[in-house]
């Protein structure tokens, strides 16, 4: 070790050597000096004597703070001798860099440290820097603009019934009734000012129970606290991102049309993170690992969640939400009907059949509505349809009978509406939130094909009929050009369905998304919305279809929009299953086992894989030639996409054969002038010049 004064100790416990290596490294880049044990002790020193000369011939000592750190007797003793020199911090010999979070205890609670946690390298390296820059030169932080007010964020009042700009919370339900104390617990637990992190709240409760409809609730009742609001779809990954997308859109941020969805999101945490007074819901969340990554982690604004799932202390505070109270329940079912003139028996009678449950009643009063009955009238039939139902089928655990026995009656009402029934069959075997009623009619049309009617279009007066006869009973809840289907009706569907008609929707459904799902999803951007709306439901259909070609061409089409947006690793799991599934359904041999090969080494290739890539592009060329013969362009292409790839290793003798005979094979198919040959032509004239330099 050399004897002249170093500038920093890094004090670290094993466990953490890759970050006490990367902190000392990033600091003698910027011209400091260090001391590491990793570096500067050998293995046959006196490690006590070392470290006491290493404390005492350095000017600082940088703490590399985790959970570890904390529970090393060694690290806190060298930590306990900084400090008895400078206890207030004032002379700034201690500086610790918490790498985890940590939490410090005692005495120590008080110091300040250089919080590393959750930074990108980049942003992580200039604040270190910037940091250890203000400790040593005691230099103030004083903002460039004038700070916000640091207490609850109170926007200048709004004209009463206006809401803010970013707003995408779906419409307010006009028969929503009680709630009013569950309401009031969730606002002062959303700004409780003691809080020490991002203000998260988890409503969880069974579905039906009126989870989401609560979040709408409190939204536009305390929308004036907000200046911001956004509902994100937090089911699947891919309606999070794409609801994500749609928030940087509405901030215009200047991230919004980047390719890949890494940048979006991360565009918009960091907005998050430098604002107050949003508020963001995520609606129907499966678990705190799936939306833990999206999670902005300021305390600027507040979240909140909505889910079937009660675990979620992990990252918010959990509040149940159960069923209503009768008294409720009875106000609701007598405004909902407009009966509020009948007397509170039948009311209760029915809200006790029902469970007190927020669908139930919904669906039983909307029945009523649709039918022009009285609450006592449906109670009679509801009692008689029950007993019916309970002699034929048993209840599951899944949703209670009387919600089955509800949407029975729904489900024998609509009947008769020409494609309500199909309608609604469809709609259950796919992912519920954002069905884009675009898909459903060709469902529709798919099927009046398979039972081999002359081609036609699905009447537009009857689809709208049918989604209108849905929408009454409360089946289904329409938006513009898409609608929404609670699980639990799609739950009942499906068990009225049975397994014949299940398989084939799953058929119909499947071939519908591949006509609508773009296949230029690599390299077309124009089509990425569409088919980010598709997603979640090609997702949905993929986990209960059978294998086939067809399902093995969604999943590529479904893969080709991942590796045009960068999402690599999202993108390889369906190129592999598409490419078992075409080996397996149509053997080892086949043309389109070649194409799905060509797909999977493009997408090994663009991440760097080329030792991976390599005998997937050459299995595919000797497939082509054997089945297409050795001058087909499909083979000119394999092998242009193969000399790429060994020009991408600097295998340049090998990769010219491969180009002259692509362009040999296109100028004598295709011509000279085709787009293939001309830029095969470009490609050899390319590897050519480099050969030469």
């Amino acid at each position: 070790m050399d004897q002249e004064k170093k500038g920093f100790f890094i004090s670290y416990t094993g466990a953490d050597q890759q970050w006490a290596e990367w902190i000392a490294w990033q600091l003698e880049k910027a011209g400091y000096t260090t001391v590491l044990q990793a570096w500067d002790f050998h293995s046959s020193s006196n490690f006590v004597q070392k470290m006491q000369h290493a404390l005492v011939n350095t000017d600082r000592a940088i703490a590399v703070l985790s959970p570890r750190y904390l529970q090393s007797a060694y690290c806190m003793a060298e930590w306990s001798a900084v400090f008895a020199e400078d206890p207030t911090g004032e002379k700034g010999i201690l500086i610790p860099v918490r790498i985890e979070p940590c939490e410090l205890k005692g005495l120590h609670k008080a110091i300040v440290y250089i919080d590393l946690v959750r930074k990108e390298r980049k942003d992580a390296q200039a604040f270190l820097l910037q940091e250890l820059h203000h400790v040593l030169e005691k230099s103030r932080r004083k903002p460039k603009q004038e700070p916000g007010y640091p207490g609850e964020f109170k926007p200048e009042p709004r004209y009463p019934g206006s809401l803010p700009d970013v707003w995408n919370i779906p419409r307010r339900n006009p028969n929503f009734t009680g709630r009013d104390q569950l309401l009031q617990d969730l606002h002062a637990s959303l700004t409780d000012g003691n809080h020490t992190a991002l203000t998260q709240q988890a409503l969880h409760g069974l579905g039906g129970i009126g989870k989401s409809q609560l979040a709408i609730e409190y939204a536009y009742r305390y929308s004036t606290s907000y200046a911001h609001a956004w509902w994100i779809r937090a089911e699947e990954d891919a309606s999070i991102i794409t609801d994500y997308a749609a928030l940087a859109t509405a901030l215009q941020l200047p991230e919004k049309d980047a390719e890949e969805q890494k940048v979006i999101i991360e565009a918009v945490r960091r907005w998050l993170n430098t604002h107050h007074g949003w508020l963001l819901v995520f609606d129907n969340a499966r678990d705190a690992a799936s939306i833990r990554d999206y999670l902005p982690d300021s305390t600027g604004g507040h979240v909140l969640i909505t889910s079937r799932n009660p675990d979620w202390r992990t990252i918010g505070r959990p509040l149940q939400v159960t069923v209503w109270e009768r008294d409720e329940s009875i106000a609701f079912l007598k405004q909902r009907t407009g009966q509020d003139q009948q007397e509170n028996r039948d009311a209760n009678e029915l809200a006790a059949e029902l469970g007190d449950l927020p669908l139930a009643l919904e669906q039983a009063a909307a029945f009523i509505e649709k039918r022009h009955i009285t609450i006592s009238e449906y109670l009679k039939l509801y009692r008689t349809r029950r007993k019916d139902l309970l002699d034929r089928t048993t209840p599951s655990d899944d949703y209670p009978d009387t919600i089955a026995t509800t949407w029975v009656m729904a489900f024998e009402a609509i009947r008769d509406v020409p494609l309500a029934s199909d309608l609604l069959f469809f709609s259950s075997i796919i992912a519920p939130d954002a069905i884009p009623k675009d898909l459903i009619k060709q469902a529709l049309e798919q099927r009046v094909d398979d039972q081999g009617h002359e081609e036609q279009s699905i009447d537009e007066l009857d689809f709208h009929d049918a989604i209108d006869a849905l929408c009454s009973y409360s089946l289904i809840s329409p938006d513009t050009d898409t609608f929404s289907i609670h699980r639990l009706v799609q739950a009942v569907t499906q068990d009225r369905m049975g397994p014949e008609a299940m398989a084939h929707c799953r058929k119909e459904m499947l071939q519908s998304l591949l006509a609508l799902f773009p296949q230029e999803g690599y390299n077309t951007p124009s089509c990425w919305p569409l088919c980010a709306q598709l997603l979640p439901h090609a997702e949905k259909i993929m986990e209960i279809s059978e294998p086939s070609v067809s399902m093995a061409s969604l999943l590529n089409n479904m893969g080709s929009y991942y590796h045009g947006r960068a999402s690599y690793a999202q993108a390889e799991p369906l190129y592999r299953r598409a490419l078992g599934i075409v080996e397996e359904q149509l053997g080892g041999e086949h043309p389109y086992v070649a194409t799905s090969l060509n797909n999977l080494a493009e997408l090994l290739k663009a991440q760097g894989k080329y030792g991976e890539a390599e005998p997937l592009y050459r299995r595919a060329l000797l497939i082509r030639e054997e089945q297409l013969g050795g001058e087909h362009p499909e083979v000119a292409t394999d092998l242009n996409n193969l000399a790429l790839l060994l020009y991408a290793q600097g295998k340049y003798g090998e990769a010219e054969p491969l180009c002259r005979r692509a362009v040999r094979i296109c100028e004598q198919s295709l011509g000279a002038s085709h787009p293939n040959t001309i830029t095969m032509q470009n490609n050899l004239e390319v590897l050519l010049e480099k050969m030469k330099g």
